[in-house]
């Protein structure tokens, strides 16, 4: 194990050290620029809320640089793109704070994405979108990594070392321009979509992590109305847990995308005329409906039915020179069913009443370092089980680390994986720009939960009858852009569990990343 984990980090030094003096090599050098940039597509995703690190000088291809411009650019009517990402994961009690638990006490494994796009012009104003996207995994620790035991008897499998996974087609969608000599486009198929920061609307896919980024299986119209400063979206969406339900991936592992299967409408409309100051207000319709079925990632108790109305606004902006704020809340109503491990089974009906708010001011220094300071205020409420009412707040498809890689595991065994609500959170973080190519961030976040909510139906993370102080979650990220292609960044992240959970539940736990990605 111990010389296991020498390698892997030899491994990930010899690639920082070798990237590094090339990118920067490169930067040097007298070369033209690239010709033509890849697309937005192949751009770094999932975490669109955290701040950039600074630009840095261009880059070009160190080796070939003549293929890649055929590559990219093989006819006039098809562009394409390829990026890389390389991830080294190492923790420590993520899922249960329990050190005596051998399947959750280490972690250690890399992911290894590879992503493909292509966009086809096949007329002035209509463009045909693919990405392919491969993540495979090796691993160190656990030394086997045991899935879930489902409630039919079966196990999955178990991963270990290599697990190559499987290949599919997270982009799959038309994009059509000014219809009807309009202001209004269209994609349709599978598509990213996001509002605002992310809140509540980014990612259709939690269960796969960043191998996929949206997903959604959708119909999207944007209008802008320029003469009165508002853009207008609706969106159709219906997603299946199923990722063979339209396109059968490459050695299909039988996963799930998310939990259940979804139909949703959603409109959402942006008004800057009274700028600097952005108002956004949205309604969401949602409809949940379990499988017949076990999938090979994830219990069954996770799969819900219901129906939610969303209804919700933002307003953001900046004041004076140095401030800049957002503030943004939602009111949901509607109905759900309780949570069961029972294929095919139900349980009790309730309405739903819940509310949620995210909340920051920032402090811009705008200084040499471009210094910033943040204040932010999250509540998401949980579920009082005094009443007959589910007061739950549902993230809908804000279940991505918006503001934690680590915090999102340990809601596994307490709602879902990233779904973190029944939650009151104090966040206090400050950025600094080292140099132009180099950014530290830093982080304390103070979590309570909103109700007491019981030990829950999946029992291994024991909770307090009465307590709600969750505990403090520290983290700290040095992200490095040395070109336009290449970046990295190194991330950890340490919680300390207070009164709200108990014995055996109540150990440190901790995370760290390093992130490597080239964009070709």
């Amino acid at each position: 194990m111990k010389q296991q984990t020498w390698k892997a980090g030899l491994v990930v030094a010899l690639v920082i050290a070798v990237a590094s003096s090339a990118a920067f090599a490169a930067a040097a050098a007298p070369a033209p620029a690239k010709e033509s940039a890849a697309p937005a597509a192949a751009a770094p995703a999932k975490e669109p809320a955290k701040a950039a690190a600074p630009a840095a000088p261009a880059h070009t291809e160190l080796l070939w640089p003549e293929f890649w411009q055929t590559f990219h650019d093989p006819t006039p009517w098809l562009h394409m793109g390829l990026d890389q990402r390389l991830r080294l994961e190492v923790g420590q009690n993520m899922q249960t704070l329990n050190d005596d638990l051998a399947s959750d006490h280490r972690w250690m494994y890399e992911r290894y994405r590879t992503r493909w796009s292509t966009k086809w012009t096949l007329d002035e104003n209509v463009t045909f979108n693919t990405r392919l996207v491969w993540e495979w995994r090796t691993w160190q620790a656990p030394e086997t990594k045991s899935q879930f035991t489902n409630s039919l008897g079966g196990s999955n499998p178990h991963v270990t070392n290599f697990n190559p996974d499987e290949a599919l087609f997270d982009w799959f969608n038309v994009n059509l321009r000014n219809l009807g000599g309009l202001p209004l486009t269209a994609t349709i198929g599978r598509q990213d979509m996001g509002f605002g920061v992310g809140w509540l609307i980014l990612d259709a896919s939690p269960l796969d992590g960043s191998r996929t980024v949206g997903a959604f299986d959708a119909v999207r119209f944007t209008y802008d109305w320029a003469d009165v400063s508002t853009k207008a979206d609706v969106a159709y969406v219906n997603n299946s847990p199923e990722s063979d339900r339209w396109l059968k991936p490459i050695n299909d592992q039988d996963r799930g995308f998310m939990e259940q299967k979804e139909q949703a409408a959603i409109l959402y409309l942006t008004n800057t005329s009274w700028k600097p100051v952005q108002l956004e207000g949205f309604f969401i319709y949602k409809q949940d409906r379990p499988l017949d079925h076990l999938l090979t990632n994830f219990p069954y108790a996770w799969s819900q039915k219901g129906e939610t109305y969303t209804y919700g606004a933002a307003v953001s902006g900046t004041a004076a020179e140095h401030w800049k704020y957002r503030a943004e809340g939602a009111i949901q109503r509607g109905y759900k069913f309780d949570a069961t491990s029972t294929v095919g089974s139900l349980g009790t009906r309730r309405d739903v009443a819940a509310l949620g708010t995210l909340d920051t001011l920032e402090y811009l220094f705008k200084d040499v370092h471009d210094n910033a300071t943040h204040v932010t205020y999250e509540y998401a409420s949980g579920d009082d089980k005094t009443t007959p009412d589910n007061e739950r707040f549902d993230l809908l498809w804000g279940r991505w680390p918006r503001w934690s890689e680590l915090f999102i595991f340990t809601y596994a065994n307490e709602t879902r994986i990233g779904d973190m609500t029944n939650l009151h959170r104090a966040n206090i973080g400050h950025r600094i720009n080292l140099t132009k190519q180099w950014q530290l961030t830093g982080d304390y976040h103070a979590l309570w939960a909103d109700k007491n909510t019981g030990s829950g139906s999946l029992a291994n993370l024991n909770r307090s009858p009465d307590k709600r102080f969750r505990g403090s979650l520290y983290a700290t990220t040095l992200k490095c852009k040395l070109s336009d292609q290449l970046s990295g960044y190194g991330l950890f992240e340490y919680f300390v569990p207070e009164s709200y959970y108990v014995s055996p539940s109540d150990d440190n736990a901790w995370f760290f990343r390093f992130n490597f990605e080239y964009v070709f």
